[in-house]
């Protein structure tokens, strides 16, 4: 009876999770597709009027005219008249597919005790079939880098498609770059232990950015004895020095992106991305002088004093971009993975403050690809580069009018159907037969 029992509670589990797991990824592209009529946003700053993109096997074999395709060269045409193409946005710095429910311990995969960490892989832990990922394709967010949370050096970030088996199957970019958490210049009082909760100068951050130099000199210290005993996160750092692998530095204030990037250059490190930089463009001198991208934070956000521009934080992208600076739209913060979804329109805010509109498409395409390393593959409607796009009935920086029709991931059209859209016909239905 105890048996029978045990194999009653497996069969509910296993039942749980197919009717929590997202829909079956979709099979490999197996007819040439056209698309016709279009406004192509090809992702790079031009925009085609009436054009046609075709795509075969997986790859990209037309951009052009609707006037200059051989229809009949392809298995499937698309008649989308008066609607919109643009690449799959990318999402950089996100804990997408680390954790399932805020709320609940047992589903948070994104941060590992300690402080360098370099040999933690995020990609291992990403859930391909969580809810939450799938909810990003209906807005045209189609690709992501999983970056892992915590600690000085948090780990690895890997960059994936969000139509997938597993992890295996959703890797684009294994392992491109390691994170390094740059200590906090200021910090605020403890107020509820009689401090004063205005900011001061971290007493800290000298100690801790010593704590950071130590662990790299003695990193390259055991790369070039060439030990016979393995030490992972020493190990894990070697990318960094040979150009393999990208250094993302999360600094915030001025102080410390100068002392960051004086650091990190000095220490031989080859290709350096500062993520945040609320304050990069006190410094875009220096990141112009290094050739340092920028993943900016998301312009939905107070500033960060109280004297600093009420909409400062709108203008940011414009004020890089105009420097000469590479700059995409980074995740992290409050309900960060859910928020991922927003992505579109967080590149249309910064349009609506100034950046000009193909410009701020660029944010979350081809500059993204490009400081991702992936801009071979992805980021703009080119021959030769992977059909992940989408078709969209209006402009898709904007909530209002961003409606997809179509997605495809490498050629496969990919499902459009979440939660989300279930309960939203689920309760049309009701009120529209007036229950």
């Amino acid at each position: 009876m105890k048996n029978f029992f045990n194999k009653i509670k497996v069969l509910v589990l296993l039942i749980g999770l197919t009717a929590y797991a997202q829909q079956t990824p979709t099979p490999k592209q197996s007819e040439s597709i056209l698309i016709t009529g279009v406004t192509a946003h090809i992702g790079n700053g031009q925009v085609l009027e009436n054009a046609a993109i075709g795509f075969d096997k997986g790859k990209i074999t037309y951009v052009g005219t609707t006037q200059g395709a051989s229809a009949g060269n392809f298995s499937k045409v698309i008649d989308a008249s008066g609607k919109h193409v643009y690449p799959g946005f990318i999402a950089t710095n996100t804990s997408l597919g680390l954790a399932e429910i805020s709320a609940v311990r047992a589903t948070r995969d994104f941060d590992e005790v300690g402080a360098f960490l370099p040999h933690i892989r995020s990609l291992i832990a990403y859930n391909a079939e969580s809810k939450v990922v799938e909810s990003m394709r209906p807005n045209g967010v189609l690709i992501a880098q999983i970056t892992p949370r915590g600690g000085t050096i948090s780990g690895t970030s890997s960059v994936v498609q969000l139509d997938a088996w597993n992890w295996e199957d959703a890797a684009l970019k294994i392992d491109n770059g390691v994170h390094l958490n740059w200590p906090n210049v200021f910090q605020r009082g403890r107020w509820w232990l009689g401090e004063d909760p205005a900011f001061s100068s971290s007493k800290n951050y000298t100690k801790r950015v010593g704590e950071i130099a130590s662990f790299f000199d003695n990193a390259q210290a055991y790369l070039n004895q060439g030990s016979q005993e393995k030490n992972l996160p020493h190990e894990a750092v070697k990318g960094l020095y040979d150009g393999s692998q990208k250094l993302y530095i999360h600094a915030g204030r001025e102080k410390a992106i100068v002392d960051a990037v004086n650091w990190a250059t000095k220490e031989g490190i080859q290709k350096i991305v500062l993520v945040h930089g609320n304050e990069a463009s006190l410094v875009s001198d220096l990141l112009k002088k290094h050739d340092i991208p920028v993943l900016i934070p998301r312009p939905h956000r107070l500033p960060w004093a109280e004297d600093d521009d009420a909409i400062g934080p709108f203008k940011l992208a414009k004020q890089l971009t105009d420097k000469g600076l590479t700059v995409a739209i980074e995740m992290e913060g409050q309900m960060e993975r859910m928020n991922t979804r927003n992505l579109p329109f967080y590149a249309g805010t910064y349009a609506a403050y100034g950046l000009d509109k193909e410009a701020a498409v660029q944010l979350i395409t081809l500059n993204a690809a490009k400081i991702l390393g992936i801009d071979d593959i992805v980021g703009s409607l080119e021959v030769g580069k992977d059909a992940t796009l989408f078709i969209s009935k209006g402009d898709a920086l904007d909530m209002r009018t961003n409606s997809l029709e179509k997605a495809f991931i490498q050629g496969r059209d990919i499902s459009l159907e979440t939660h989300q859209t279930k309960l939203f016909k689920r309760y049309s239905d009701k009120f529209a037969n007036g229950n």
